[in-house]
């Protein structure tokens, strides 16, 4: 279908459990998927590894919420083999502004260094993309949006797919079916991305994450 994505029919798939794609870059179409086996990172279940405890508790970065969601959609598509197409990227700048599209920016000497993006809808945090300038720096992006939903009151945090990097931080691949009936239970109640401030001290991200996990 021709790629025309206007936030309100985005809205309307992501509540039907859907989710658009491009072939490449310079596709200028889309197509709609709603996989079989769907991949989610359990809210109180995020595994933060030894490694990764010893690189937050070191610190020297610092983490931002929707500061550049521009920049962080623009370093998502910059690899060789994309699905953000123009189009695409048209709609989820359109999706920011209207407030449902967010970004979680993780920065090292004022450069971004990694971040994530994904849309927000009733209690659900629909994950879209990530990416890693730095060593980790995806990893961190994650460890603190995951800190930040569950504080905020969101209940399901959608990867779309399953790979090895999200599974070696917890998360799992649930049934259609399954992941349906989570869905319906998050967009049956509200919550706000905004209704408190971003945890920057890595290290109480750390001690809530290990209590909880």
């Amino acid at each position: 279908m021709p790629a025309f994505l206007p936030p309100e029919l985005l809205l309307r798939a992501y509540a039907g459990g859907v989710f658009p794609m491009a072939e490449h870059r310079d596709d200028a179409e889309v197509f709609w998927v709603d996989p079989k086996r769907r991949g989610v990172l359990p809210l109180d279940g995020f595994h933060v590894s030894r490694s990764l405890a010893r690189r937050m508790r070191r610190g020297g970065y610092r983490v931002t919420l929707d500061a550049d969601f521009k920049g962080v959609i623009d370093a998502c598509a910059d690899r060789m083999d994309t699905w953000i197409s123009a189009p695409i990227r048209a709609a989820y700048l359109a999706l920011h502004a209207r407030g449902h599209a967010h970004s979680l920016e993780v920065w090292e000497q004022d450069a971004l260094a990694g971040g994530v993006y994904g849309v927000t809808l009733g209690r659900a945090f629909f994950g879209e993309s990530m990416f890693s300038r730095r060593t980790d720096a995806s990893k961190l992006a994650l460890a603190h949006l995951v800190d930040h939903l569950r504080r905020c009151g969101f209940t399901l945090f959608d990867t779309q797919f399953l790979t090895d990097h999200l599974a070696s931080l917890g998360a799992i691949e649930i049934s259609r079916a399954a992941y349906h009936a989570r869905l319906a239970k998050a967009l049956s109640g509200a919550a706000d991305i905004h209704a408190l401030p971003l945890e920057r001290d890595p290290v109480q991200v750390v001690q809530r994450s290990t209590q909880i996990s």
